[in-house]
């Protein structure tokens, strides 16, 4: 009995348990539906909208039109980095040696042209030119007495010759006198002559034969007068070439006195300065340069940049170390050759293997406006320019 009162009790509890358990799902069904409307509505809250693709595409088409607007504003232009500013630097040196003895430059200083910026010791090339005049004068003064000697030739040459020729009609006249002398004293009588008259008359031919081929002799050297005055003349002009020599030795001095003044060729700023006052100067070697006020741009355009580029076309230049500063110029010559070409050791591209490299060119732009005084405008500074195509 005990039993069975216990099984009934048992199949109350577990029906209860289903009970509960059935009104739990049903509880979790509800949840679940609201939980699954809850996130429909979230979903619905969360998706994009129409708004945001509106402004995508009006961003997409403002760069769309800023890019086309600044390919139409570029599309005649083209520049490089690969620019600096160029010009002359003269390099200073002396030709002659000597000691410093007077100094008129500084570091970075301006000077003028013409200016006197060194002097080197004058006195021993004063010397050398007293020396050379004197040496000028001791030639003058023998090609005088050589023109002289020229005027005296022309005159006495052919008077030696006149008189030659008289001593030998001279001597042919005794000739013929001791010739007829002796013609008698041999056509006489003996008996009315002697032999002592005889011997007188022969040795007088035989004297009047000697007179006469000394006259001859005499003429023939005195007939030489073209030779003779020729001869002056070369002595003359002997002396001339002297006086030329010593006047060029007398410009040699003059020139090497000059050279002690080193003046400045041309307006500009002293750099890269290595002399003092009292150093001893040797020819020839550099001691200062002289950077001139006129500037340049040398700009190393691409190949493929030249195509349209022009001696002539305007260029806007900006300047790296003056953001502010704006120059304007104009191309003006491009050079024939690459910077390779000329470059100290040129690329031998038919040998080995070739790859093609894009070579740049130098390109000489001339600025025309913009310069500022109070803004210098060193050597080598990196600048920007920018070329106007036609």
């Amino acid at each position: 009995m005990p039993d069975q009162d216990a099984r009934p009790d048992h199949n109350e509890d577990k029906a209860g348990d289903d009970s509960n358990r059935g009104e739990q799902k049903s509880d979790n069904d509800k949840n679940g539906g609201q939980d699954k409307s809850n996130d429909k509505s979230n979903g619905e809250k969360k998706g994009p909208g129409k708004k945001p693709l509106i402004i995508l595409a009006i961003v997409v088409v403002l760069l769309i039109l800023g890019g086309l607007i600044w390919w139409f504003a570029t599309r005649n232009q083209v520049s490089t980095d690969d620019a600096y500013t160029d010009g002359d630097a003269v390099t200073i040196a002396p030709k002659v040696s000597g000691y410093v003895v007077v100094m008129n430059l500084g570091d970075n200083k301006f000077v003028h042209k013409g200016d006197l910026l060194i002097k080197i010791d004058p006195r021993d090339y004063q010397a050398q030119l007293d020396q050379a005049n004197a040496q000028l004068g001791l030639a003058k003064a023998q090609l005088n007495a050589a023109q002289v000697q020229l005027d005296i030739a022309r005159v006495q040459y052919p008077a030696q010759l006149t008189q030659a020729k008289a001593q030998e009609q001279s001597a042919q006249a005794s000739l013929a006198q001791t010739r007829a002398a002796y013609e008698r004293q041999r056509a006489v009588d003996v008996r009315a002559t002697s032999q002592q008259n005889i011997d007188t008359a022969t040795a007088q031919q035989k004297s009047a034969l000697a007179n006469v081929a000394q006259a001859q002799a005499q003429v023939k050297t005195a007939s030489l007068v073209p030779q003779q005055i020729s001869q002056a003349q070369a002595t003359v002009e002997e002396r001339r070439q002297q006086v030329e020599q010593a006047e060029a030795q007398v410009e040699a001095a003059a020139l090497n006195l000059s050279y002690t003044e080193l003046r400045a060729p041309a307006d500009g700023w002293v750099t890269k300065r290595n002399v003092q006052y009292g150093t001893f100067l040797q020819a020839g070697t550099s001691i200062f340069s002289l950077v001139t006020t006129t500037v340049w741009v040398t700009a190393n355009f691409k190949e493929s940049q030249l195509e349209r580029m022009r001696p002539g076309d305007s260029v806007d230049v900006s300047v790296d170390a003056y953001p502010d500063l704006k120059l304007h110029g104009h191309v003006d010559s491009i050079q024939l050759g690459s910077g390779s070409r000329f470059s100290a050791f040129p690329a031998e591209n038919a040998t080995g293997n070739f790859v093609k490299i894009v070579q740049r060119v130098p390109v000489k732009i001339l600025i025309d406006s913009g310069m500022q005084p109070d803004l210098p405008l060193p050597l080598g500074l990196s600048v920007v320019p920018k070329v106007m195509l036609k």
